[in-house]
């Protein structure tokens, strides 16, 4: 088993060299050159201003300028840049490099009291070599001027073999005794919206007079290296907390703070140059002088922040501006004054609502507390779990960039987003805004967690059009500025193990929020998560019983904490799925939009389609990744038994089997299986406390008893997608003992669209078709069927009698054996009543109750089998195909294809059990109107 880092590993993408953690199984090519920016981060400069990879060879291009005279404002991100000239590139060779001339004495002595205190990581490797040979002078450009960043300059180029900056240019264009200007100084001053000082000066003096001389001296022609440097991006294991204090920030700091920065996290420091841009092309364009220099400095204002974004991921400290935007913005002022003329209150009193609103959502991103919490949780996760792996993250990597991502895992626990913020962080991408509900903004932890990039949202918005407007804005904004964003379609944790039916509302905020302004496309990474045990077992055991939903409180998180510290939870497994761009499957189903912004109250009919189908998508995709552990096989073999226990032998030759389902008839590339043996896996059952042996002399008795069992259910219900060929095949099997193939894949066919529903499976019906064929073939090589007849496509036959085999076949159905329960369970109260007698809603309510009185009656089931939202399922599926629908008296009618399903089900259930389930269904009273006991929730 592997261990959780005891170190934080370099949390950004752009490094030349991105290691994994020790001790995380992690399936990554290590970092090309090119240093390609991770997913999740928001590229703050236009898509081409500067190239953000040393690999690029587009160097900086600008445009006109729409306006002389108007000031400066910082770029904005999603702007595309305009073209500046680029000279063709050259062969680089080693002797064309300009040789370096002595440097001043003071950067000497300064340099070398800094050498112990810095150690740097220069990208790309050999920035020397975009040099084209041409022996052209080199003028570098800082983000910000300050001492430290000149000697940290000067060591770079003198390791890459550049010229020194501290040199003057030849004839000393500057005036300054050096090759090397910077955008603004450390100290100045700027306004919240990082926008130009209070002199009103937006550009560098410097480069100005650089420009000047290139139109005075049309032999000169420099080349511009735009530099960025950043001190402390990853602190060790042996950093303390003012280390991640003093790490890189997007705030402008005073030379104190900068001195700490490099005694503390100096080791760690990056410099990266982008490709060499011609000046001479700039001016050769022959706009005015002013023109000139604001949009150079413009594009590389944007090419920095861009960079910054890229490593330290997007400026997330301006929450206060964030909220300001988002209570400015055209839709939320309107419904501060619908709010205003709805309780008859004045426009001030209706805006401190709404701001009382945007502050209760908002996150306020803090990255010391995110790189503190790094910290804290790595000994956790190896103190409670035996180790994270995870796959697929490396095509995560090479698919985001560009992208708005938006993270949709799965959610089975509240470790769910702490892990996969974690995860991403510590492999270099930068931690996703989670949507949270409110009940976790408890005090303290609600801080800690609105810090860490959580913002919150109400669990019913409905009632207050205001709310939802700042909720909604407050979504755009963080789409249309680049920010990746995290959140669970479901709606809520799983207490079964399955997914459950999605929910749009916020994927909808998510497609209007694009189709507002789709100048970024958005890309939506499903993410499955599994464990081998949950901390929240208990509860969920409680909440399936029937018991209340416990309110979550500071004293009850305080009170679990040594419990939790105490217990092994097993190994959790992270799987990256397919990722789901939003333009195709725009191009799929919105074939009449042009690609334009759509205005904020535009209702096109294509909206609603495209979000079903989205979110069916996302859960498809998320099980197309699943991972099968240990306790996922040993729940699929040990719950098929009335006792829930099995010989050792039997056991291990059900885990084997098992494993050659999925390997002989794989789901989807993405899914993973534990490597462990059938031995092995039955060993670590017992040591996480999930199986408990007994002794006997004809052979050891292994099994799960009381509320395990009922725990075990999750796990199964985990992975039963996978099985669901193989489960369908044994279930035929279960009460006949001959069947022809043609009838086989006939059910199967017919059966096909509710299974689909129920378990998000990804295939048609021919190509389910095709998987059962590929079981057959693996049962009869394994000596569970045989084929004992070529008529009508071949007849099958399992052995006769209670052989092993038999027992084997019949394990692998029950898993689905509950499901056709049900559906028969369904149609027995439909055909019961008659047609035209019951709602949707009184359908669903008879229905739980008749299997809740099936369960108590007979062998105690999973707790989802009466699960109400599973019969709505299956309902909604019956009357989506046509087999029942709505008459005038909103009650379901239904014809003989009903019966026709009715007479199939002998097939899968037998005699007793379908007599049993027609006995217990239930009836809705005649007499006087009065319902049937549990039907008061129909309709």
């Amino acid at each position: 088993m592997m261990r959780m880092p005891k170190q934080t590993p370099l949390p950004f993408p752009n490094s030349a060299e991105a290691p994994s953690p020790p001790g995380l199984r992690v399936e990554l090519p290590a970092t090309d050159a090119t240093g390609a920016t991770a997913p999740g981060t928001a590229e703050a400069g236009a898509e081409a201003a500067v190239p953000t990879a040393a690999g690029d060879t587009d160097g900086v291009r600008a445009g006109a300028d729409s306006d002389a005279t108007a000031p400066d404002p910082e770029p904005d991100p999603r702007q595309a840049p305009l073209p500046m000239p680029m000279p063709e590139p050259e062969p680089a060779s080693a002797s064309a490099r300009t040789p370096r001339s002595r440097r001043p004495l003071w950067a000497r002595l300064l340099g070398w009291m800094m050498e112990p205190w810095v150690s740097l990581t220069i990208e790309p490797a050999e920035p020397a070599a975009h040099d084209d040979g041409r022996g052209r002078p080199i003028c570098y450009v800082l983000e910000d001027y300050g001492l430290s960043n000149a000697l940290v300059l000067d060591r770079a180029c003198e390791q890459a073999g550049l010229p020194s900056p501290l040199q003057p240019l030849p004839g000393d264009p500057l005036g300054r005794k050096r090759a090397y200007v910077a955008l603004s100084r450390r100290n100045a001053t700027r306004s919240p919206l990082g926008t130009a000082p209070p002199s009103g000066k937006s550009h560098s003096e410097s480069l100005a007079r650089l420009l000047a001389a290139h139109r005075d001296q049309p032999d000169l022609d420099v080349q511009l290296v735009p530099v960025s440097i950043f001190v402390g991006r990853a602190p060790d294991k042996n950093s303390g907390w003012f280390s991640v204090l003093f790490s890189e920030n997007w705030a402008l700091v005073g030379r104190f703070r900068r001195l700490l920065a490099i005694l503390l996290n100096g080791r760690d420091t990056l410099v990266r140059f982008a490709p060499p841009v011609s000046l001479r092309g700039v001016t050769d364009e022959g706009l005015p002088p002013e023109r000139t220099v604001r949009k150079v400095s413009r594009v590389l204002r944007a090419h920095f922040r861009r960079i910054r974004a890229a490593i330290i991921g997007p400026d997330l400290s301006t929450r206060r501006l964030l909220v300001d935007r988002v209570l400015s913005s055209p839709t939320v002022k309107e419904a501060i004054a619908d709010q205003a003329r709805r309780d008859k209150s004045s426009l001030p009193e209706a805006w401190k609502k709404a701001h009382a609103y945007a502050y209760e959502i908002a996150a306020d991103y803090s990255h010391p507390v995110v790189r503190s919490a790094s910290f804290i949780l790595a000994p956790i996760w190896n103190r409670i779990y035996r180790g994270v792996l995870v796959h697929h993250l490396d095509k995560l990597k090479q698919d985001a960039p560009g992208h708005e991502v938006v993270y949709v895992p799965c959610h089975r626990s509240h470790m769910d987003y702490l892990l996969l913020s974690y995860l991403l962080y510590t492999h270099g991408i930068v931690p996703p805004h989670i949507v949270a509900g409110v009940n976790l903004n408890l005090p303290v932890v609600g801080t800690i967690l609105r810090k860490g990039g959580a913002f919150f949202i109400r669990r019913s918005i409905r009632g207050s059009a205001l709310y939802s407007a700042v909720f909604t804005e407050y979504m755009a904004q963080l789409v249309s500025g680049g920010y990746s964003i995290e959140y669970f379609i479901e709606g809520g944790r799983s207490r079964t193990g399955r997914l459950l039916p999605p929910k749009g509302g916020t994927l909808a905020m998510t497609v209007r929020a694009y189709l507002r302004q789709p100048t970024r496309p958005v890309l939506f990474q499903p993410v499955y998560i599994g464990y081998e045990k949950l901390m929240e077992g208990g509860s969920y055991l409680d909440e399936l019983s029937g018991k209340p939903k416990e309110k979550e409180s500071i004293w009850q998180l305080l009170v679990g904490i040594p419990k939790v510290l105490r217990s092994n939870y097993g190994q959790v497994v992270v799987n990256f799925g397919e990722p789901i761009r939003l333009d195709d499957m725009l191009g799929e189903h919105a074939t009449d939009w042009d690609r334009r912004p759509l205005p904020e109250d535009a209702k096109p009919g294509w909206l609603a389609e495209t979000v079903d189908a989205l979110a069916q998508r996302i859960q498809v995709n998320v099980n197309r990744a699943a991972d099968v552990n240990p306790i996922n096989l040993l729940a699929m073999a040990l719950l098929s038994t009335p006792k829930h226990a099995m010989g050792e032998r039997d056991l291990l030759a059900q885990i084997a089997l098992s494993r050659t389902l999925l390997a002989e008839v794989p789901y989807g590339d993405r899914v993973t299986v534990t490597p462990h043996t059938p031995e092995q896996i039955i060993a670590h059952g017992e040591e996480i406390g999930v199986l408990t042996r007994t002794a006997h002399p004809l052979g050891d008795i292994l099994g799960v008893g009381g509320d395990n069992a009922v725990l075990l259910s999750y796990f199964r219900n985990n992975v039963l997608h996978l099985f669901t060929a193989a489960s369908w095949v044994a279930c035929c099997f279960q009460n006949n003992r001959r069947m022809s193939r043609a009838g086989l894949l006939r059910l199967g066919r017919s059966v096909y669209p509710f299974l689909q529903a129920e378990l998000f499976l990804p295939w048609s019906e021919d190509e389910f078709a095709a998987r059962i064929e590929a079981t057959i073939e693996v049962f009869i090589r394994e000596g569970l069927l045989q084929q004992v007849s070529e008529d009508d496509g071949g007849i099958l036959a399992r052995n006769a009698g209670q052989t092993d085999e038999v027992f084997r076949l019949r394990a692998i159905g029950h898993s689905l054996q509950q499901a056709f329960e049900r559906y028969y369970i369904t149609i027995s109260v439909l055909a019961k009543n008659g047609a035209g007698t019951l709602s949707a809603g009184q359908l669903e309510s008879l229905c739980q109750l008749a299997a809740q009185r099936l369960s108590l009656l007979y062998a105690p089931a999973a707790p989802e089998f009466f699960d109400k939202t599973l019969f709505r399922g299956f309902i909604h599926k019956l009357r989506e195909l046509g087999l029942v629908w709505s008459d005038e008296q909103s009650k379901l009618a239904f014809d003989e294809r009903l019966d026709g399903w009715a007479r199939d089900a002998k097939f899968i259930l037998g005699r007793e059990l379908r007599h049993t389930i027609e006995k217990v269904s239930p009836e809705m009273a005649r007499t006087d109107g009065a319902a049937a006991p549990g039907a008061a929730e129909a309709g």
